[in-house]
């Protein structure tokens, strides 16, 4: 048995060059032990042999790496036996990280989503209280994270804050910045942070200048705001006061929004967009590689609304990039509409899909998955106010409409929708690309295009 010492609880560099070294020795993972910190006195084993005599060279997908440098960070102790054991496995079926159906790779996929959430939560939710020390201000905050994220995570908030001097306390470790030097401490107690101090008042008045009931009607605040962040954020002691009031003071805040200057707008689809990045209101997001947030210009007079990411937008990370995409690129060209200049987005935005082997087969997604994404869709159009909305296919038009439709009895006429705007139906590109007969298959496409043709002149 060997024995494997890592520096730290989050040590990629250390696992990878000993996976690598391991690895080209043909070492099986049965025969690692891996740990964190000192290595204990161990009568049977020895302490494992990093540089082997004679490597065996091998290559591993770049998506691999990426995935490992996220599960390193979980809180699992079994983590980099299983990332090894992976690893193994890719040398003999370099294919296998592809397999959405085998078991070690979804619970590494897993395990890798669970850290994005993670350190999603900790950007949204530190809170900083000012105190005063010999130099003058300085901004505390107490965040207890999941996983280890605390490191991966001090590049966003020096930049962020890069003007400030703070300190992010953890159990597990502290991070100080002090202007120009970023240093690290041992962990710390909530007891260590301050309580309340005067710039809370001030964060206070802007959460009640901000605050969206949407998220306290869905359980919106309950999924993405746990209920162990909320004593460490003084806007949950506004959430009783605010709730009576709230449809005024959201209609008002969406109104003064679209008043100012485009960047502020830019900025705020940027925040939802990154708040949609760690969305987990239904079960989706456990199977999917990410959110697939919508693109396009946010002052975009024409919305186009698809049912749900495909295989390759959900690796892309963007909407209609795939052959649908694409056919849809060719349509609205056709129809005179430069994509440059609308916003795409899909009804759900994660990717549903059944494993069949090593593919990923598309999967529709049902009343409750679309009622749970209502509320990305319903923030996107809020910000936007785009004229017209072109829903492309049934899913589409029951999130635009509210309710279930058929293409047949909606498609090719105007529809004044109740938040303002146009709507309109029609098909999905990806129908087109499910017709055997080629002859029906073109008839369909320039009907297609005249439903586009149409949408774009009762625009104007």
């Amino acid at each position: 048995m060997r024995v494997v010492t890592l520096a730290s609880e989050d040590d990629f560099e250390g696992w990878r060059d000993a996976a690598r070294a391991l690895a080209s020795a043909r070492v099986p993972p049965a025969d690692l032990v891996w740990q964190v910190g000192e290595t204990p006195v161990d009568l049977f084993g020895d302490e494992a042999v990093l540089a082997p005599a004679t490597p065996a060279a091998f290559r591993v997908a770049r998506a691999f790496l990426d995935l490992a440098q996220s599960v390193v960070l979980h809180s699992d102790p079994q983590r980099f036996a299983l990332l090894y054991t992976l690893l193994a496995g890719l040398i003999a079926e370099p294919r296998r990280i592809d397999d959405a159906a085998d078991p070690l790779v979804r619970r590494v996929e897993e395990m890798a989503r669970a850290v994005r959430r993670d350190v999603h939560k900790m950007r949204a939710f530190v809170r900083f209280r000012e105190v005063q020390d010999e130099i003058g201000a300085r901004f505390i905050a107490w965040f207890e994270p999941q996983h280890h994220i605390v490191r991966a995570n001090a590049r966003f908030f020096v930049d962020r804050f890069a003007n400030m001097r703070w300190s992010i306390l953890t159990p597990e470790l502290s991070l100080h910045w002090d202007g120009e030097t970023l240093a690290e401490g041992p962990g710390a107690t909530r007891a260590d942070a301050p309580g309340e101090d005067p710039v809370e008042h001030v964060w206070k008045t802007y959460y009640a200048s901000t605050f969206n009931p949407a998220r306290l009607k869905t359980g919106m605040m309950l999924k993405e705001m746990p209920r162990k962040y909320w004593k460490n954020m003084p806007e949950t002691a506004l959430v009783k006061k605010l709730v009576a009031t709230a449809r005024q003071r959201e209609t008002r805040m969406v109104a003064k929004a679209r008043t100012r200057i485009g960047g502020n707008i830019e900025a705020a689809w940027t925040a939802l967009r990154d708040e949609a990045a760690g969305c987990t209101r239904c079960h989706l997001y456990k199977h999917a590689t990410q959110t697939v947030f919508g693109e396009g210009p946010v002052d975009a007079r024409m919305m186009f609304v698809g049912e749900q990411p495909g295989d390759q937008e959900d690796l892309a990370g963007r909407p209609f990039v795939g052959p649908a995409g694409q056919m849809f690129d060719k349509a609205i060209g056709e129809a005179g509409i430069d994509r440059a200049t609308v916003y795409v987005t899909n009804a759900v935005k994660h990717f549903k899909f059944e494993p069949r082997g090593k593919r990923r087969i598309h999967s529709k997604p049902d009343a409750g998955e679309i009622q749970a994404c209502r509320w990305w869709y319903e923030q996107e159009r809020l910000l936007m106010k785009p004229e017209m909305t072109v829903a492309l296919g049934a899913t589409a038009a029951r999130q635009m409409l509210g309710k279930v439709v058929t293409i047949s009895g909606t498609r090719g006429r105007a529809i004044e929708l109740t938040e303002g705007g146009l709507g309109w139906v029609t098909i999905h590109p990806s129908f087109l690309l499910r017709m055997p007969d080629k002859s029906r298959a073109e008839d369909e496409f320039a009907a297609f295009v005249e439903d586009l043709k149409g949408a774009a002149k009762a625009l104007g």
